[in-house]
């Protein structure tokens, strides 16, 4: 056991976040995100059962956001199909990056469905979780300290 690593990160999570570069990108997918097919290009890290909130939370604790791009936090937006569903998941997003990353609400953007697929491709892990909440995916990008 270690002290102050949040019980969300498991052994095999943490390796993976150590591992990444300035530049390397996580995806943290909800429930409903093909995860393992996502991941077919990279690595996928499952953490069933736990919301992506909870771990977003404990990974900003450790994991810095890229500073050289505008935004490092891409956030899934709604199809058009889609735009009366409410995202109450997006305000616990803000105010996780707000609690870690001084640019705030700036750093993040919004990408549409089947682009947030397409960057996908280029993430270093997948990170399938727990989340029940719609359009609950986000695409965060590893800075330096």
């Amino acid at each position: 056991m270690l002290r102050g690593i949040p019980n969300c990160l498991s052994p095999e999570l943490l390796k993976v976040i150590a591992e990444m570069g300035h530049g390397d990108k996580l995806v943290i997918g909800d429930a409903f995100y093909p995860s393992a097919s996502s991941a077919r290009h990279s690595m996928l890290v499952r953490a069933d059962g736990v919301r992506a909130t909870e771990l977003m939370d404990a990974i900003l604790k450790f994991f810095p956001l890229d500073n050289s791009i505008a935004h490092p936090v891409l956030i899934m937006d709604k199809q058009e199909c889609d735009k009366d569903i409410e995202t109450p998941i997006w305000d616990e997003y803000r105010e996780i990056v707000c609690k870690y990353e001084p640019r705030g609400n700036d750093c993040i953007g919004m990408i549409e469905r089947f682009d947030f697929y397409k960057e996908a491709e280029t993430a270093y892990a997948v990170l399938a979780t727990g989340e029940k909440s719609l359009y609950g995916c986000v695409i965060l990008q590893k800075g330096t300290l």
